[in-house]
């Protein structure tokens, strides 16, 4: 560190390593908080592990604002390419301190916040070697986390075992939840727009040390806006004022702004790792209406991807698939015909399917053969929720997890597609533990532990994918370095073909 720069940790700055490619990296910075100024100059330094530097200048009118009706607030994404894949990089964001303003110790640039990040490599490691690991969280409520699943992740990122290290992020939704509390009764359109931008503000503050490491992709569900987005004749007291047309509007708008601003959610993405394994994410949320839980341009992109896969498929959704009609709120099977075509495209394939998901307090891995071929492609689901519980009287909203359905898909799905339901997998090994809830506690029911899941990607010889997933408790650190520790006794493997 050179005499002219001073090292903090501001904490209403923010830096978010988001979309990275094997040669490319996305860096959002900025605050989500009202208090701060625009600094006349900024800077994002991206350091490699030679030591090489690259860095980008932020004037300040390119400031852009994250929510577009709020003067305050602002944010800008810098990228980077020409990077090398499959390598390591130091993020650092720094302002230039002007001397004509008022100093406090003189000095030239102040850093910010700081980061790392690693490219896509451009095959999947052979095993034997680190795998290509993905970190897997859901439903994060900031309320009593205290910086417990920033401080186990960053744990893990840093110092964990090198084989179950993150090298990228995928946050299913639920990242915040705007829906709770009595104050989200307001009836001004400008208190709705300054408190969803407060409540961004104090989760990623908290959410920090995980935002900062790896690149990171999010997905919406439904409390990125309200309960059961975008349907809002519910029943629930703190949710009434949405069925008054300005105020339905202004929540709307708001929570698109954080969707499409602060998270940067893609409606869908598509990458690869070289031709070993395809990703594939999709905001199964957003653009619900009463037919579909995606547009059909959307949709009919996801179909072209599962029929042009050369490889395994992995596909990441908001909301878990193996599941039974939700009476209370519309889930993925509430859409049958949309649902049926999604999981012919699926089993049409002819490769396994990996579904990464969240949203249903629970944490689960379950598999199912998507046609009845026995050596045909199979479903395999893993399911990280919650992140961080839900408190009080909104902590009725836990669960345990559940072993249901016993066979896949739904009767009506059978009948649209022509097929013969199977047998679902569950294992009480690949199941998150749960805690007893007290009445007068934080946690009036039993819930499932908080925690995130990592799945490692490893090429075997002859052109199969190994999986291995582990599931890590947030709120049970061991050691001296305070790692997380894991849930499951052992790690979850299987191929995928």
């Amino acid at each position: 560190m050179s005499n002219n720069e001073v090292i903090t940790n501001t904490s209403q700055w923010s830096l978010v390593v988001q979309r990275v490619t094997d040669t490319t990296a996305e860096i959002w910075v900025g605050t989500l908080f009202a208090t701060l100024k625009k600094p006349t100059k900024a800077r994002v330094e991206l350091t490699s592990s030679s030591g090489t530097v690259k860095r980008k200048e932020i004037k300040k009118e390119e400031w852009q604002r994250p929510f577009t009706s709020l003067d305050q607030r602002f944010y800008q994404v810098v990228t980077f390419t020409g990077l090398t894949p499959g390598e390591t990089y130091s993020v650092k964001f720094s302002r230039f301190i002007d001397k004509g303003e008022e100093q406090i110790i003189p000095v030239t640039w102040q850093e910010l916040r700081s980061g790392s990040l690693t490219t896509l490599p451009q095959r999947l490691p052979l095993k034997g070697t680190k795998p290509f690991t993905v970190s897997l969280s859901s439903c994060f409520y900031n309320h009593r986390d205290g910086g417990r699943a920033a401080a186990a992740y960053k744990a893990l990122h840093d110092w964990g075992p090198e084989n179950t290290r993150p090298d990228i992020k995928f946050m299913t939704g639920d990242q915040v939840y705007l829906d709770i509390g009595f104050d989200s009764l307001s009836l001004i359109p400008q208190e709705i727009h300054q408190r969803i931008a407060d409540d961004y503000a104090t989760h990623w503050q908290a959410l920090g040390s995980i935002l900062t490491r790896g690149g990171t992709w999010m997905l919406p569900d439904d409390h990125e806006y309200w309960n059961d987005y975008p349907f809002y004749e519910s029943n629930i007291p703190t949710l009434q004022a949405l069925r008054i047309d300005k105020v339905r509007k202004a929540w709307d708008a708001a929570s698109k702004d954080g969707v499409n601003n602060v998270q940067r959610s893609p409606q869908f993405e598509i990458f690869s790792i070289g031709n070993d394994i395809s990703f594939c994410l999709a905001d199964l949320r957003s653009f619900r209406d009463d037919h579909g839980f995606t547009s059909t341009a959307i949709f009919n992109k996801i179909q072209a991807w599962a029929a042009g896969l050369t490889s395994p498929g992995v596909f990441v959704s908001p909301q878990p698939l193996i599941v039974e009609e939700n009476e209370q709120e519309k889930n993925l099977l509430s859409y049958k015909e949309q649902y049926a075509a999604l999981l012919k495209a699926f089993a049409s394939s002819g490769h396994d399917i990996v579904l990464l998901s969240g949203d249903v307090h629970f944490g689960r891995i379950a598999s199912v053969p998507l046609t009845a071929d026995a050596n045909g492609p199979r479903l395999i689901e893993i399911i990280a929720s919650p992140l961080s519980n839900l408190t009080f009287l909104n902590g009725i909203a836990t669960a345990k997890p559940k072993l249901k359905p016993k066979t896949f898909p739904a009767a009506e799905v059978c009948r649209i597609n022509r097929c013969k339901a199977q047998p679902v997998s569950y294992s009480e090994m690949y199941q998150v533990s749960t805690k007893k809830g007290n009445i007068f506690s934080a946690y009036p029911r039993t819930r499932t532990n908080e925690h995130f899941m990592t799945v490692g990607f490893s090429r075997l010889e002859g052109g199969d994918i190994e999986i291995c997933a582990d599931a890590w408790k947030v709120r049970m650190p061991e050691g001296r370095k305070k790692l997380p520790s894991k849930d499951f006794q052992r790690s979850y493997r299987t191929r995928l073909k």
